[in-house]
């Protein structure tokens, strides 16, 4: 990568866009919402039932001005989502002070595994087990997103959700290939323990991205 390209990279003025796209949030507390997704290159958590592995390697992602980012956003809903990847691994102060300025509501989807930058409305903390969060991210996170892949994984979600604040609404979601299997523990555990609620990736179901 050229040194000067580089450093617009570091100080997040250019990041490494896979792609940006308008459609339905299917996740979450937001599903059911319209909102256009910054889908950002770059992971190193490696979870390896991640249905985006595509965007692990940011070098295969063109570094995109964010000014031209944000220009591509401002047609399309007020609500914008920033993913990946793991966006966190760069800078989102610029992006989401451009994107503010443009009155666009911003939320971002993360696993917390690296320092929290940028300003945001709503924060969606997926910790993943092989690189846990930041502490910082726990205290201002509004929602916990937790996958369940396996039985095991509800110890996980349970160790995470004493982690964060008060306010947080806490989330167990089937891992999509194992859904039919883990979704009836899913179901008897959230009767068993309602501060959990169920999110489900409706936008599978309907067949959109």
């Amino acid at each position: 990568m050229d040194d000067n390209i580089k450093k617009l990279v570091d100080k997040g003025d250019m990041l490494p866009l896979m792609e940006a796209f308008y459609t339905i949030q299917g996740e979450g507390f937001h599903k059911g919402t319209a909102a256009y997704f910054i889908r950002l290159g770059g992971c190193d958590v490696g979870c390896h039932w991640c249905d985006v592995k595509e965007s692990w390697n940011a070098l295969t992602h063109p570094p995109t001005l964010t000014t031209e980012i944000v220009k591509n956003a401002e047609p399309f809903s007020d609500t914008v989502v920033i993913t990946g990847g793991e966006p966190l691994m760069w800078d989102m102060t610029a992006l989401t002070n451009i994107l503010k300025d443009n009155n666009k509501l911003v939320h971002i989807e993360t696993s917390g595994a690296y320092d929290l930058s940028g300003t945001w409305d709503w924060i969606c903390l997926s910790p993943k087990k092989n690189k846990l969060p930041k502490q910082k991210i726990y205290e201002v996170a509004n929602e916990l997103k937790m996958i369940i892949y396996n039985k095991d994984d509800f110890k996980f979600a349970e160790k995470e959700a004493s982690k964060v604040n008060s306010e947080c609404i806490l989330f167990l979601q089937p891992e999509w290939s194992k859904r039919e299997v883990v979704m009836p523990l899913i179901v008897d555990y959230v009767m068993q323990n309602p501060k959990w609620k169920i999110s489900l990736q409706t936008h599978k179901y309907l067949n959109i991205p």
